[in-house]
């Protein structure tokens, strides 16, 4: 019945292949990775050879963004092919299957089941645990793999963090650790030789705090030999103070902590040894697919759910609107792929979900908000009609063109960067009336539906409403300390 289903579909939308099946799917996601990867060139250290690999062997996006710097809201976007400020899922929570209006809603893996195809998935692909229930069909096979060891102690003690807001070198075994099982499972999975076509989606944790890698990943970064990102010490002096308002209060410290403590160094170091591990295990997924003679018949895309700040901007963490936590590496391969490109277009996550269907040959829901990435797959600079856009809590959006960066805030106040002569965005010419028309073309690009936070929001949630900002149910007056 599958390969009946299957066979309508591609007559009914044409494939974009010429095997004779439609090509499998390995989907590999990674947590809170910045563009601290070597085929990206932004940090001149950072050792990553499967992906850079894997971007050799398929098309890079160097201008793609996130749609939310937040776990929940990013993953919520890549599944359902919705903008946050459609869904309204901006926090940590609801779990978007409890909104009502979206509780049937048809997410990717479930259109690649509906279309035939076996689906798996293993490690964190949605956020929280909501989703993998038995009772629920996101996917057909949901693995079941150890949550691995994590030290009792903490080495690092943070001023509002958790047991997880840590970096450290992991005291036990490579092997006990959770991505290391995550990339057990899909291995084995595809030692097996899964029937044909399926599509699997492989989620890690890491760089995800707490930066924790064995000690051989540390020493290829040595302490005293740590480059540090460019940033500047008083670099939100130009920016408004509504930006400190998307991360009032959070656990990730500020780099003022880092600073007085030690620890600028020191977390660098760990982010970019918890990069390379991840990177490793990659490597292990992408070599089973090799061994097993899949890797011509599988598309294969690598991404991340946002980036992550480690003292640029004076923070550490995400919930921004800024390069550091929007852009993030996005990378396809395999069949209908070129190879050996590099395509500077604006690209979003979002694109992913139609991407994927046309790839495989499926009819592209019509719900979907991003559009298909084929063109620049077969040629890299084919043209894109629109820019990226970040979204952070209701009425705060960025959005990205190949120039500039232009983010608006829910109170109006704005910021303006030219990623070409400025790539680290230390000076906001917003308030600059010589670029007047180029803030006038990108405002036109804002969202048109903007939702309030869904029922049951929480966690990092911020809202503005006649005239007073509201982080997690306490007002902030526009004389408050902005915490350290």
């Amino acid at each position: 019945m599958k390969r009946i289903l299957i066979s309508l579909t591609l007559l009914l939308s044409g494939a974009l292949f010429s095997q004779s099946a439609p090509p499998n799917v390995l989907f590999i996601a990674i947590d809170d990775l910045n563009d601290w990867v070597g085929c990206l060139d932004s940090h001149p250290q950072v050792k990553t050879p499967h992906i850079d690999a894997l971007a050799e062997r398929g098309t890079l996006f160097t201008n793609a963004h996130c749609q939310a710097p937040l776990c929940n809201p990013s993953r919520t976007s890549v599944m359902t092919g919705l903008r946050p400020s459609t869904t309204g899922v901006y926090g940590l929570a609801p779990w978007f299957r409890k909104v009502d209006e979206w509780k049937d809603l048809v997410t990717l893996p479930q259109h690649f089941s509906n279309a035939g195809y076996q689906t798996y998935t293993v490690g964190k692909i949605y956020h929280g645990r909501d989703w993998n229930s038995p009772k629920l069909s996101e996917f057909d096979v949901v693995a079941k793999t150890s949550v691995g060891l994590m030290p009792k102690t903490k080495r690092v003690a943070t001023p509002r963090g958790g047991r997880g807001m840590d970096w450290a070198v992991y005291p036990y075994e490579e092997s006990d650790h959770k991505d290391w099982k995550t990339a057990s499972w899909a291995v084995e999975q595809l030692d097996a030789k899964p029937k044909d076509p399926f599509f699997m989606a492989v989620g890690f944790a890491l760089p995800h705090v707490p930066l924790l890698a064995t000690q051989k990943w540390f020493d290829m970064y040595p302490e005293d030999e740590v480059v540090l990102p460019r940033m500047l010490l008083d670099d939100r002096s130009d920016t408004p103070r509504f930006s400190w308002y998307l991360h009032w209060k959070l656990p990730e410290p500020r780099q003022k902590f880092l600073l007085e403590e030690g620890e600028q160094i020191k977390i660098v170091q760990a982010y970019l040894a918890s990069v390379s591990f991840i990177d490793s295990q990659v490597g292990r997924v992408l070599e089973a697919l090799e061994r097993n003679e899949l890797a011509d018949d599988t598309i294969v895309v690598l991404w991340s759910d946002h980036g992550y700040h480690l003292g640029e901007k004076q923070i550490t963490g995400k919930n921004t609107l800024w390069d550091r936590s929007a852009r993030v590496p996005l990378i396809f391969s395999g069949p209908g792929v070129k190879a050996g490109q590099r395509s500077g277009r604006p690209a979003e996550l979002l694109d992913m979900y139609p991407t994927l269907s046309e790839l495989c040959g499926l009819e592209v829901p019509d719900h979907l908000e991003g559009l298909s990435l084929a063109p620049q797959l077969k040629h890299a600079q084919a043209p894109r009609t629109r820019p990226a856009i970040t979204t952070h809590n209701h009425d705060n959006h960025g959005v990205r063109s190949e120039q500039w960066r232009y983010i608006r805030y829910a109170d109006g106040t704005e910021e303006l960067y030219d990623m070409v002569e400025d790539p680290n965005e230390f000076t906001n010419v917003a308030s600059d009336s010589r670029y007047a028309a180029e803030k006038r073309a990108l405002r036109k690009q804002l969202p048109k539906i903007n939702r309030k936070p869904a029922p049951g929001s929480a966690k990092r949630i911020l809202t503005y409403e006649a005239g007073v900002a509201n982080w997690e149910g306490e007002d902030i007056g526009p004389h408050d300390v902005i915490p350290d």
